[in-house]
């Protein structure tokens, strides 16, 4: 039975300093020579020269139930920590075009992942119909069965599925606006299939959905719908309502697994319960702070 969302968490940060940043990102920001600054600045620049993408966002958050703030921040987190933006919208319809003409694949050693999610360990997901429902389940079955292990003679990395199976050009590998990894565009397929009309997206077309993940007319519909599924799922799970703080909506993004982290919170609170001490709320790691910090700058844009 879901929580009802008696606790709002408020806006703004729970923390007063910014919590660290981690080295990965760090380095990433050292190599290209610039600070995390500079590259707040211009994806600021981007949406405030921008009327139109700025128009989209606004347009999309209505379409999907949220505050508009909540794509800015993820989008803003994003190029502020782990890529630069570009300087014109254009050139990531220009991307998306180009992902048409690649040959790309969602597999792991010479082992399509639609063919791979075939094996019996995911007999369980089988009768799963929502998107949503299936990939998650298809996730929590490699972590439990493949993950680091030895299966039928065959070793599996001890690394996300994401990372093994839906990277198909190098380590790491997220794309346009949202940076979205294509297991959470999957994920999120039926919801803007539903709300926004788009195509299902197929692990089968892997261009199909990188074209989705760069083309910022298609994009942002699941950038949105990631964002609604977290605010879901801390209202049911855990108790707790989100929707007024785009800093810890930002954090889910960046972290991603919402329904572990809010079981693992909705567990936690209640020992803090149990011994009599107060609940702790969802909080903002690094990335979810800087959204939070800079919100009266971004909101003014719109």
């Amino acid at each position: 039975m879901p929580s009802r969302a008696e606790t709002p968490v408020p806006p703004g940060n729970r923390s007063a300093e910014q919590p660290d940043v981690p080295g990965a990102s760090s380095r990433r920001t050292q190599a290209l020579r610039t600070t995390y600054e500079a590259k707040y600045r211009k994806v600021y620049a981007l949406l405030k020269n921008d009327t139109a993408l700025r128009r989209k966002i606004g347009e999309t958050g209505r379409a999907y139930g949220i505050d508009p703030m909540h794509i800015v921040g993820a989008i803003v987190g994003e190029h502020t920590y782990n890529v630069d933006a570009y300087d014109r919208l254009q050139t990531y319809y220009v991307k998306a075009a180009a992902y048409l003409r690649s040959s790309l694949s969602f597999s792991y050693n010479g082992e399509d992942v639609s063919d791979f999610v075939r094996r019996p360990q995911f007999s369980a997901c089988a009768s799963m119909r929502d998107s949503y429902d299936l990939w998650t389940c298809r996730e929590t079955v490699w972590n439990k069965d493949f993950r680091g292990q030895t299966v039928g003679g065959a070793r599996y990395p001890d690394n996300r599925f994401s990372a093994v199976f839906f990277q198909p050009l190098y380590a790491g590998q997220t794309f346009g606006l949202g940076q979205l990894n294509p297991l959470t565009a999957l994920q999120v397929g039926d919801i803007v299939h539903d709300v926004s009309g788009l195509p299902r997206l197929d692990a089968a077309r892997p261009n199909d959905v990188y074209e989705t993940i760069m083309d910022p007319d298609l994009t942002l519909a699941y950038v949105a719908a990631t964002l609604k599924k977290s605010i879901e799922a801390y209202r049911d799970i855990a108790g707790f309502d989100i929707s007024r703080n785009p800093g810890v909506t930002a954090t889910l993004y960046n972290l991603g697994n919402p329904e572990a982290r809010a079981r693992a919170l909705k567990a936690e609170n209640q020992k803090l319960r149990a011994s009599g001490q107060p609940e702790r709320l969802p909080q903002e790691n690094y990335y979810g702070w800087l959204v939070n910090d800079k919100l009266p700058e971004l909101e003014a844009l719109f």
